[in-house]
């Protein structure tokens, strides 16, 4: 199966909201604390610019978006972005899709000089638990301060290899 990856445009936020949406309520990631209840997903598109050192990718199957993820700044921590809102619909699962855009995020976030990289996903999203660990994420015992996702069960931190 095909798939391409591209940045997302303003005519991506719909789909890509419903996206977001759809996937967080199948395992659970429903109101506060979650990132589908997060305000920025009803305009994706604006809240990951470049000029913001952010960037968000969709990944399309057969033309009909399929799943995204972002890259952008996290909180007030130098150094440090969070992978943010990596979601995918059933059919694009195991397809090799989330490494691909996981891959396209962690280059983006080395390019804008960031050297650690945190996530926060919730421990019932095994296959992308077993992806962040092969992209070698490390497990934290606790969220790094300043999370806005305190639904989440499951903090990893990636520290980039120093070149």
């Amino acid at each position: 199966m095909n798939f391409t990856i591209d940045v997302i445009t303003s005519a991506d936020d719909s789909a890509i909201c419903q996206i977001i949406k759809t996937v967080g309520a199948e395992f659970g990631a429903i109101g506060d604390g979650f990132g589908p209840s997060d305000t920025e997903v009803l305009n994706m598109s604006k809240h990951y610019q470049d000029h913001l050192r952010s960037r968000y990718f969709i990944a399309k199957m057969n033309g009909e978006i399929v799943g995204g993820g972002g890259i952008a700044p996290f909180g007030e921590h130098a150094g440090v972005c969070e992978l943010k809102k990596l979601f995918l619909l059933p059919p694009a699962r195991g397809k090799g899709i989330g490494r691909s855009i996981s891959i396209e995020c962690l280059s983006f976030a080395q390019a804008q000089g960031f050297n650690r990289c945190y996530l926060d996903t919730l421990e019932n999203m095994t296959s992308a638990i077993k992806l962040y660990e092969a992209l070698g994420f490390e497990h934290l015992d606790a969220p790094l301060a300043g999370t806005e996702h305190n639904g989440c069960d499951v903090w990893m931190l990636k520290t980039f290899n120093e070149q």
